[in-house]
């Protein structure tokens, strides 16, 4: 049966691969499509969805935004995103363009905390290191186990960049509802992205569904690397429950998460084709495309 794989990052987010790279990785996992979903930016969709016409595989377009739900960070996922299209360039390229600017003052408090404590970083330093990238607390992590200020990536978060330290700022977002609407906006279908590690209990993470569900949430990420079979078949119910599709992805990053493969998670993932055919219907059905 044919494979695909719905959530993967690249070197423009937090990933350690190129687009093109990607690509040829997929194609020899024997994928038959992946959906790449960079945090909070689409800069390498044109280069990965040009090279996998090239090579034969069908690439995704498509974005996973940070959004902040009572305190908690809730991912959407943005899948078949027209970066091209007027309500893109209105609606979510204007938000992208405020979140960097956002987020840039964000990284330089951060920065200036870090070397309060005589740490060697400034924002200028992390650009440096990390050339057209949307910079998050994966690049910090690198950059401080590049720099031998930790000996993992692990300490690094428990060190300097988990939500609990000194050093942490949080960045201002948007809320799920409003990543919904821009995905929408754009004929794109949003996805409630693993929705298990939010860690929300059962009642506030149905309250949260039933929340998106009424602002036009299509899709709930039900097959994703690090469930149970419990977990799994408890997210599948969750879907059912709100007349919801199913999508599934690995959130393959690379080399900051260390045995977590595409397409394949830790090596029980299996994401059938028939999961993207019917999202496709349901897009189509929607937008009339």
């Amino acid at each position: 049966m044919n494979t695909v794989d719905l959530h993967v990052h690249s070197n423009k987010s937090d990933g350690s691969f190129t687009p093109s790279e990607l690509v040829d990785m997929a194609i020899a996992k024997g994928l038959t499509a992946f959906a790449l979903t960079d945090h909070d930016t689409t800069a390498g969709v044109k280069e990965a969805v040009a090279y996998g016409q090239e090579k034969g595989i069908e690439v995704i377009p498509g974005i996973e935004f940070s959004t902040e739900y009572y305190g908690k960070d809730i991912h959407i996922v943005g899948l078949f995103i027209d970066e091209d299209a007027p309500a893109f360039q209105e609606q979510i390229g204007s938000y992208i363009v405020k979140m960097f600017s956002r987020g840039a003052l964000t990284e330089q408090k951060m920065c200036a905390r870090l070397a309060a404590d005589g740490i060697d970083i400034s924002y200028e330093k992390l650009l440096e290191a990390f050339p057209d990238c949307v910079i998050t607390r994966g690049h910090y992590s690198r950059y401080l186990l590049d720099h031998g200020y930790v000996k993992s990536l692990p300490e690094a978060f428990d060190r300097y960049l988990g939500d609990h330290t000194k050093y942490f700022v949080p960045r201002e977002k948007i809320t799920p509802a409003q990543a919904v609407s821009l995905i929408l906006a754009v004929k794109g279908i949003p996805v409630l992205a693993h929705p298990t590690l939010y860690h929300m209990g059962k009642d506030n993470l149905s309250s949260l569904v039933r929340h998106l569900k009424e602002a036009g949430l299509v899709a709930l990420e039900a097959v994703y690397s690090t469930y149970s079979a419990g977990e799994e078949r408890q997210m599948r119910q969750l879907a059912a429950r709100y007349g919801l599709l199913i999508s599934g992805g690995s959130d393959f990053h690379g080399k900051s998460k260390p045995g977590l493969e595409l397409g394949t998670g830790y090596g029980k993932l299996f994401i059938p084709e028939d999961i993207l055919i019917a999202l496709k219907e349901k897009r189509k059905e929607l937008f009339d495309v």
